[in-house]
């Protein structure tokens, strides 16, 4: 009898494409079916999250980082038996709080004005550990993901961030197999912030990969990948 590979979505971060997985999907290649969300087109939690169902698999493994993670949490809401496991790397059951929205109004407003570069610049050192700050090679792959996507898909991507719910209070009803991955220096979602998840979701397991910041999956590939295997394979 042939064994069905599982079916991987993967959700990106803000103003981030396929290449924030570039390495867990080449990793994965055989393992698994991968395919990548596209949450570009909508600045609302619940529409990213329909579109995202509407050309994803009847059942499938959900893997989201940063607003991925955002997005995996409204799914999970909307379809959760669509949903076989999820994996929230480097994000947040938080709503945002008044000083967060304040800076996403400002971002927002350097974008509109023809400023995007000194969006890059302003969101670079919180993106990555700080040892990884000088990382030339890194930096451009972060800065040609975000000129992809560019200006208009990061201010609507902003506005389904801003406009999100507090999905703490729903933790409690994800029942399956849960993997939350964070940074050990990641600024932005830090672990505090994983271990409110962890701790809300039965059963899940928690991660934290060392000398890391917010792009786990850029920074520390092999490790994230690694637990992603664990993770398929629970």
């Amino acid at each position: 009898m042939t064994v069905r590979p599982t079916q991987l979505v993967l959700v990106p971060g803000l103003a981030c494409t396929e290449d924030l997985f570039a390495e867990q999907i080449a990793s994965l290649r055989g393992k698994v079916a991968v395919s990548v969300a596209d949450h570009a087109r909508h600045d609302t939690m619940s529409a990213i999250a329909r579109a995202v169902f509407a050309t994803a698999p009847n059942r499938f493994a959900l893997c989201g980082l940063s607003m991925g993670g955002y997005i995996a949490f409204e799914m999970m809401r909307q379809a959760p038996d669509r949903i076989e496991r999820l994996a929230l790397l480097d994000t947040s059951a938080l709503s945002d709080t008044p000083e967060q929205t304040e800076r996403r109004l400002m971002l927002i407003a350097m974008a509109q004005t023809g400023e995007f570069k000194s969006v890059r610049d302003t969101l670079w050192p919180l993106f990555v550990h700080p040892a990884r700050h000088d990382n030339v090679a890194l930096k451009r792959a972060v800065f040609k993901m975000m000129d992809d996507t560019g200006p208009e898909t990061f201010i609507r991507q902003q506005k389904a961030i801003m406009s999100r719910h507090d999905s703490r209070p729903s933790l409690g009803a994800i029942n399956c197999p849960t993997l939350v991955l964070v940074g050990n220096e990641d600024v932005l979602t830090p672990v505090s912030v994983a271990l409110t998840i962890a701790d809300g979701i039965a059963g899940s397991k928690l991660v934290v990969v060392q000398d890391c910041g917010h792009l786990a999956t850029m920074e520390r590939p092999d490790a994230v990948t690694e637990a992603l295997r664990a993770w398929i394979d629970q």
